[in-house]
């Protein structure tokens, strides 16, 4: 079994489109991948610092608000500008989501966007308010994205250091018990020790939950950690007076000892990301993710091999997984990994080749209407999953009747509200599933009594579904 340009499409980006043409060959996804990211430089999104003020706007309006008399017009009125802000900041949100989805409907690199949202829901971290739910999409754009082919070690000391994931795990309240600032608080209101974070780091980030560490490392990572925090619009800072003192021994290695610091933090982390089991741990849920539920014995070995040779070279792990024969095995009846919710829907706007302009000027109400809503009914509401381990890969979870009742309604409607004229449904089984696609497939759009019927028929084909 070797390189399927159909395969390389669905399996690998987000399907066929009938404006991007696929790739030819694996060394071409490769050079891709590893060249300039176009899609971010043509579909852009805001830099960092721009987030970090963003936020910080908001946040001081709410302050506004609270600080006002109650009952007063002063307070009415900055409570109206708050809430004005709000919304703008939420229709925000939204217009970077459709960024995200324009990148995949036209990028030609579908593989460095299947890494980000895979990588994305790796280090899941779902925003818990306004301005965290903005921050979300810093976190991937700018902590996560630049990573997804470099060494892992740099991913995850960028991802798990981020305010957004300091915050959402509540890094961010962490005190040394025996710290200066738990020392001035005694008798205060109680602070202390959180351990969300280091658990975290060790069972879903790096090592796994099968991992070699005990409850002990975890104790003593969440020690180590102590003094890493952020506040609201800030970027990620050590605070020396709230970490714990003194050495911590994690996996037996010793860090620490002497002043309190960020290098300390990092070199476990890198130690971490260099650990045999976060290597199989890393390989393991690549393969399951891109290739099957019950992926092949030596294709998670040969994932392995390279990511302990390469020192956790992610773009030398994801061309491994290219060069194998089972990442290319072809589907068979019943089998192929079942396509999330959002996979389903970024695939079927990429085959219908939805114009830029159009997902460019769709308002905040379509864009809820049309996406976001619909995902949620298809229960995978945006980078929202239920907890820090992301979304259930299981095909099984996603094959409920509600689920699959969600995506026929959502075949049937939103085609038909993005496209100006939908294509023949005899035109568009080529276009969405190619030469391969089944011949029952073929008659039914061919005997649909509309494009709109017709059309939905192909999307929600076991051949389309499936990948």
């Amino acid at each position: 079994m070797s390189f399927d340009r159909g395969l390389a499409q669905t399996r690998f980006g987000y399907g066929r489109s009938p404006e991007v043409a696929g790739p030819e060959t694996v060394a071409q996804m490769m050079a891709q991948l590893r060249g300039p990211d176009v899609a971010a430089e043509q579909f852009a999104i805001p830099k960092d610092d721009v987030f970090y003020e963003r936020i910080s706007e908001l946040f001081a309006h709410r302050q506004a608000v609270r600080q006002a008399q109650k009952g007063s017009d002063d307070r009415e009125k900055r409570d109206v500008l708050f809430q004005k802000n709000r919304k703008r900041a939420h229709g925000q949100i939204l217009g970077f989501m459709m960024t995200e989805l324009q990148r995949r409907v036209w990028t030609q690199d579908a593989l460095r966007e299947r890494l980000v949202a895979f990588w994305a829901d790796h280090f899941s971290a779902p925003g818990k308010n306004i301005y965290y739910r903005y921050l979300a999409v810093s976190h991937v754009e700018h902590a996560i994205r630049p990573h997804v082919t470099g060494r892992f070690e740099d991913l995850l000391i960028a991802a798990v250091t981020h305010p957004q994931m300091l915050v959402y795990l509540n890094q961010d309240v962490s005190i040394g018990p025996n710290s200066r600032t738990a020392r001035y608080r005694k008798g205060k209101r109680p602070a202390g020790l959180n351990e969300n974070l280091a658990r975290e780091i060790l069972e879903l980030h790096s090592l796994g939950v099968t991992g070699d560490y005990t409850q002990a490392d975890v104790r003593q990572l969440a020690e180590l950690l102590t003094g890493l925090t952020t506040g609201v619009g800030k970027p990620a800072r050590f605070l020396d007076k709230r970490a714990e003192p003194g050495a911590e021994e994690v996996l037996g290695k010793t860090y620490g000892g002497r002043r309190a610091g960020l290098d300390d933090i990092h070199a476990v982390l890198r130690d971490l990301a260099r650990h045999p089991d976060t290597a199989g741990y890393i390989a393991w849920k690549l393969a399951r993710h891109f290739v099957s539920d019950v992926p092949d014995a030596e294709l998670i070995a040969s994932l392995q091999r390279r990511y302990l040779e390469t020192d956790g070279d992610l773009a030398e792990v994801t061309q491994a997984l290219l060069e194998h024969p089972a990442a290319w095995a072809p589907l068979k009846d019943g089998q192929g990994n079942f396509k999330r919710p959002e996979l389903f829907v970024s695939s079927a706007l990429r085959a219908l080749a939805v114009p830029e302009a159009r997902m460019k000027a769709a308002k905040p109400a379509e864009i809820m209407r049309l996406v976001m809503h619909p995902l949620r009914f298809m229960g995978q509401p945006w980078r929202t999953p239920l907890g820090p381990d992301g979304f259930e890969e299981a095909d099984a979870y996603w094959l409920s009747a509600q689920g699959l009742g969600a995506r026929l309604q959502w075949a049937l409607a939103a085609p038909a509200a993005v496209m100006t004229r939908l294509p023949d449904p005899r035109d568009f089984v080529q276009t969405a599933l190619g030469p391969e696609a089944p011949a029952a497939v073929r008659f039914a759009a061919k005997a649909a009594e509309n494009r709109q019927e017709g059309v939905a028929l192909v999307l929600m084909s076991p051949a389309f579904q499936r990948i």
